[in-house]
C-alpha cells in the first residue's frame, strides 16, 4: 500500500486570517477568483500542472462570499464549498474547520461487529427536523440500546426538503439543518454517550440541479450507463483529479468532523477499469488515517451485486470494505411476512431463502435469478457473520415503496415482533430504521423540493415509470408537496399499547443480544439453520464454544401453532417467547421446558431456550 497525498481543494482558512483557494479546472484559461461587495473583488488564479488554480488572499473572515469566473464568462459556485447559504445556485462562503472544540480524545471508534445501528433522516426523525433535533433524542437511543446512528446524505441540496441523494455539494452541509458546528456538535455529544455516528455518502453520482461540476473539468463519462445519467469518471483521461476529489471528501467527514464511518451509496455504480479500483484506494486512505490517528474508521458499501470482493481483504483480492448491506436478508423477510411477489420480490417468497440468508447472508449464490433472468451472485463463504448489515426495514425498503407504507402499517402486531427478533437475534449486524421500534404508522415517502420545472415533471414521470414494475395502482404521492414530507416525519407515538409493548421487545432483544456470548458470535461455526419445516417454522442453533452458553431460537411465520422436536438436545429454560402477555401478545403455547423435546411455538411468534446438547449441532431426527 502506497500513501499518497491529495491536493485539497476549496477556501482552506489558516489562523492569519489568510485563505487558500484551489479548485481543479484543467480545462480552462483562466480562473478568477470574485468576492461580492470586496473593493478588490476579484483575484486572478494560477495554474498548476496538474490544472489546479489557485491564490492566496489576506484579510478573509469566516462567512465571506465567494465564486469562482470560468475564462471570463462562467460565474460558478465552488465544487467543493463548504457553506451555501442561498442554496446551490448562490455563491459559496468561507468557513473556519478549527472554530469547534472536540472533547472526544477518549473515544477510539468502534468496530462494526460492536454496532446496533439506527437509521434516520435528519429532516423527518424529529419535528425540529436538525440536527440539534437529533441531539435531543439521543439519550432516547441510548435508552433502546442503539450504539450507532446512521445518517441519510448531509450535502447541499436544492431546496429545503431532500432524502439527500440528489446533493450537489459533498463538502457542504445542507443549511436546512444547521451548521457544521451544530454536525461537529452531534458527533461530540454522541462520543460521550458511548455512541458511533456513521454518514451515507453518495459518490456514484451527482443531483441535477445546481450540479456545476462539468463546467469545470471532466468529472463525468459517457462509457458508461447509470440510472441517474453519466457516471463519475473514476477510470477515464483525468480521473486523478475527480477520485482525489471524493477521497478527500471522505477523510473530511472522518477526520475534520470526527465520523466512525461512512456508508458508501450504491459502490456497484462505480464504474471503475483500473487496475486499483477507487473503492481500494479510498479503503487503502481511510486505513492510513486510522493509522494516523489512532480511531477506528468503518466503511460500509451499499452494493447490488452478490459479490464478496468488495468485502475480502485487499491481500485476498478484494477491495477492503468492512462491511456490506445485505439486501436480500430483507427481501426473503420482507416477502415472507407479507406475502408480496411483485417487483424484485419475484425472486422471493419461500421461508427457505429466508434459511439460506442466514446461512449464507446472500440468497443467490450462483443460481438463476427470475426476475434478472440470469444466473446471480457467489457464495461469501469465507466471510463472518459481522461483515454483513441487515434489516427488516431502511429507507431504500420502505420510501421507494409507491406510499412508503412500513411494516407497521403492512403487518398484524406479533409479525412486527417477529421481525425485530428476526433481525436482532441473527448473526448479522442488525439494522433499525427510525421509528420501527415502536412500529410507526406514518409513511416515509420520497420527497424533494426542486426549484426546475423541467426537473419536477421528469421526476414524477420517473416515479410513475418505477412503480409500473410493482403493478402498483393509484397515484404516488407529489414529492415536491410539502404534505408528502410532513406526512414523513416521525409521530414519537410511544403511549399506545402495542407502541409501548413492541419498544419494550426492542429494548429487550437489543439488551439480550448484547449479553449473551452466543449471539456475539460471528464466527460461521457459531450458527446452524435447521431445515425449515412447513414452509412455517424457522430454526436456528447459536452457541459460543468457550462459554458453553448455547440457545435455540424458532420463528414461527405461519399464522397457525407450529410444532418442533428439539431431538439430539434438551431445552433447560425459556428465555424469551414473544407471544406472552408481556409483550401484549395472545398467550403462549410454549411450555418453559418442553417435555420430551417437543416445543409447540405460537403463531407469528419467536421463541428462546437456553439449551444443552447431547453434542454439538446435533442432527435432527
Amino acid at each position: 500500500m502506497t500513501s499518497r497525498i491529495y491536493k485539497c481543494q476549496g477556501a482552506l482558512l489558516n489562523a492569519r486570517g489568510e485563505c487558500q483557494f484551489r479548485v481543479w479546472a484543467p480545462f480552462r484559461e483562466n480562473v478568477t477568483l470574485l468576492l461580492p461587495g470586496s473593493r478588490e473583488n476579484t483575484y486572478p488564479m494560477q495554474r498548476d500542472e496538474e490544472g489546479y488554480w489557485e491564490v492566496l488572499v489576506a484579510g478573509i473572515r469566516p462567512g465571506a462570499l465567494y465564486y469562482y469566473l470560468l475564462d471570463g464568462t462562467l460565474q460558478r459556485p465552488d465544487p467543493a464549498s463548504r457553506n451555501q447559504p442561498e442554496g446551490v445556485h448562490g455563491p459559496s462562503a468561507v468557513t473556519d474547520p478549527a472554530a469547534f472544540t472536540f472533547t472526544d480524545d477518549h473515544w477510539t471508534g468502534m468496530r462494526l461487529e460492536e454496532m446496533i445501528i439506527y437509521e434516520l433522516h435528519t429532516g423527518a426523525f424529529t419535528p425540529e427536523g436538525t440536527l440539534q433535533g437529533i441531539i435531543s433524542r439521543l439519550p432516547a437511543l441510548l435508552e433502546l440500546g442503539i450504539t450507532a446512528i446512521e445518517i441519510m446524505p448531509l450535502a447541499q441540496c436544492p431546496g429545503r426538503r431532500n432524502w439527500g441523494y440528489d446533493g450537489v455539494y459533498p463538502f457542504a452541509l445542507h443549511n436546512a439543518y444547521g451548521s457544521a458546528d451544530d454536525l461537529k456538535e452531534l458527533v461530540n455529544t454522541a462520543h460521550a454517550l458511548g455512541l458511533a455516528v456513521i454518514l451515507d455518502v453518495v459518490y456514484n453520482h451527482q443531483g441535477p440541479e445546481g450540479n456545476y461540476l462539468q463546467d469545470y473539468g471532466p468529472y463525468f463519462t459517457d462509457r458508461y450507463c447509470t440510472p441517474w445519467g453519466q457516471a463519475i469518471n473514476f477510470d477515464g483521461a483525468w480521473s486523478d483529479a475527480v477520485r482525489a476529489f471524493y477521497i478527500q471528501n471522505a477523510l473530511m467527514w472522518l477526520d475534520e468532523f470526527h465520523m466512525d464511518g461512512l456508508r458508501l451509496d450504491a459502490v456497484h455504480a462505480y464504474w471503475d477499469s483500473s487496475a486499483l479500483h477507487v473503492v481500494q484506494e479510498l479503503a487503502e486512505a481511510v486505513q492510513q488515517l486510522e493509522a494516523r490517528t489512532g480511531k477506528k474508521k468503518v466503511l460500509i458499501g451499499e452494493t447490488d451485486l452478490n459479490n464478496p470482493r468488495y468485502i475480502n481483504p485487499v491481500e485476498k483480492g478484494g477491495y477492503g470494505l468492512h462491511g456490506q448491506w445485505a439486501d436480500e436478508f430483507h427481501h426473503a423477510l420482507h416477502s415472507r411476512l407479507t406475502g408480496e411477489r411483485n417487483g424484485y420480490y419475484e425472486d422471493f417468497g419461500c421461508l427457505s431463502q429466508l434459511a439460506a440468508a442466514f446461512e449464507h447472508a446472500y440468497v443467490y449464490t450462483g443460481q438463476y435469478s427470475p426476475h434478472r433472468k440470469r444466473r446471480f451472485g457467489a457464495l461469501p463463504e469465507h466471510n463472518p457473520y459481522s461483515q454483513f448489515v441487515v434489516f427488516a426495514q431502511n429507507h431504500d425498503q420502505v420510501g421507494n415503496r409507491m406510499l412508503g407504507e412500513r411494516l407497521g402499517a403492512l403487518l398484524p402486531f406479533e409479525a412486527l415482533k417477529l421481525a425485530a427478533a428476526t433481525v436482532l437475534l441473527s448473526p448479522f449486524v442488525p439494522l433499525l430504521f427510525m421509528g420501527e421500534e415502536y412500529g410507526e404508522r406514518r409513511p416515509f415517502l420520497f420527497f424533494t423540493s426542486h426549484g426546475d420545472p423541467q426537473l419536477i415533471s421528469a421526476l414524477q414521470a420517473g416515479r410513475k415509470r418505477e412503480f409500473a414494475a410493482f403493478h402498483a395502482g393509484g397515484e404516488a404521492p407529489d414529492p415536491q408537496s410539502l404534505q408528502t414530507f410532513q406526512a414523513s416525519v416521525l409521530s414519537w407515538d410511544m403511549q399506545s399499547p402495542d407502541n409501548a409493548a413492541l419498544l419494550a421487545c426492542y429494548r429487550f432483544l437489543i439488551d439480550f443480544r448484547k449479553n449473551r456470548p452466543a449471539l456475539r458470535n460471528d464466527r460461521r461455526e457459531g450458527t446452524r439453520v435447521h431445515a425449515v419445516l412447513n414452509d412455517a417454522l424457522l430454526v436456528l442453533e447459536r452457541e459460543d464454544e468457550h462459554s458453553q452458553d448455547r440457545l435455540l431460537i424458532l420463528f414461527n411465520f405461519d399464522r397457525q401453532e407450529q410444532v418442533w422436536h428439539s431431538a439430539g438436545m434438551q431445552p433447560v429454560r425459556k428465555l424469551f417467547d414473544s407471544a406472552e402477555e408481556a409483550w401484549n401478545g395472545p398467550g403462549t403455547t410454549a411450555a418453559d421446558r418442553p417435555e420430551e423435546g417437543f416445543i409447540r411455538v405460537s403463531p407469528l411468534s419467536a421463541v428462546i431456550y437456553e439449551t444443552t446438547a447431547l453434542k454439538l449441532f446435533a442432527n435432527e431426527t
